[in-house]
């Protein structure tokens, strides 16, 4: 079996059953409390974890980026991840987690890995009203059920990459430009494209994005939330003789998102006779090809790697006119 199988196999496994792994980390002691928490990103945006090599410094870069290193002929840009959140490492930057977001590879400098916890998305809880600067998205809580034992007590910060990305790497392009997105959407009169992102840099992109495109938008910031509103519909769309599709034209959704995945959520729809002809767009910075493959997998009617605003509005055009 060729490796991309074995992801996709592996990574089915997994979200068949709402699961994950997490790869913890840490960054050192916090700047405000003298603690070293622990962090954690994605397994699968991991591309590879490296002694910290050779970093180029380049003259005016962010404050925030170490510089470039070259990674098996590829030069890519390193951040410095405690600096950025806070923290201030104890035994130098040693490692280098290579990972790849949204159609771009870049490094984050940290101190040490930890370990790689399987966990289920329920075990992570939001943690955007508790956190000014957007770099956590969310907080996962370890109990006796994870791999390798861990302490009941501890709880893992989840970093929202997409907004450090964003604020370290900022494109000079506008996110979302009205003239080049394409014609407006023709929806059924009412109806509404419900969306769910757990970051709230996404989901002002998107509500962007759709705005330019005149189609009505109901946010939502968990595949839970999103399962749980178009319940809500549903019952009341037949409560009054009315079909789901007079209400909803179509669900854009995440892929890693607390309490709830987007695997999870396209498949609760797809297996739902009141909600299986909605179609499901997955919107993602999972990229590669074991997540498109993995997509198809559970039913989903398209995917779009984030954020390109011209092909998330192609994508969703296609999707509405088959």
């Amino acid at each position: 079996m060729s490796s991309s199988m074995r992801d996709i196999d592996e990574r089915t496994n997994l979200t068949n059953n709402n699961q994950f792994e997490l790869l913890l980390f840490r960054l050192g002691e916090a700047e405000h409390s003298g603690q070293t928490e622990l962090f954690g990103i994605n397994v699968f945006k991991v591309r590879e974890i490296l002694v910290m090599p050779h970093v180029t410094t380049v003259v005016g870069a962010d404050p925030s980026i170490l510089g470039m290193a070259d990674i098996r002929g590829q030069v890519i840009p390193v951040i410095d991840l405690p600096r950025l959140v806070g923290c201030k490492p104890r035994s130098g930057l040693g490692i280098l987690l290579v990972t790849e977001y949204a159609r771009s590879t870049q490094g984050f400098a940290v101190e040490a890995v930890e370990e790689i916890v399987r966990l289920e998305w329920n075990q992570v809880h939001s943690a955007e009203a508790s956190v000014r600067t957007g770099h956590v998205t969310s907080i996962a809580k370890l109990d006796g059920d994870t791999a390798g034992g861990a302490d009941p007590s501890r709880l893992v910060q989840v970093l929202d990459v997409e907004q450090i990305l964003r604020d370290v790497l900022p494109t000079r392009q506008p996110d979302v430009d009205p003239g080049t997105v394409g014609p407006q959407l023709s929806l059924r009169p009412g109806a509404k494209v419900i969306a769910a992102d757990d970051s709230a840099l996404a989901r002002g992109l998107i509500e962007q994005g759709l705005k330019a495109l005149g189609a009505p938008v109901v946010m939502t910031k968990s595949g839970k939330e999103a399962w749980e509103l178009l319940d809500r519909i549903a019952a009341e769309a037949a409560s009054h003789g009315r079909s789901v599709q007079d209400e909803v034209a179509l669900v854009l959704t995440d892929l890693e998102m607390p309490e709830m995945d987007g695997f999870t959520l396209t498949r609760k729809i797809k297996a739902d006779s009141r909600l299986k002809s909605l179609p499901v767009v997955i919107h993602s910075s999972l990229s590669g090809e074991a997540s498109e493959e993995h997509v198809r997998k559970v039913g989903a009617d398209a995917y779009v790697a984030k954020f390109v605003a011209k092909e998330l509005a192609d994508t969703i055009r296609e999707v509405l006119t088959r």
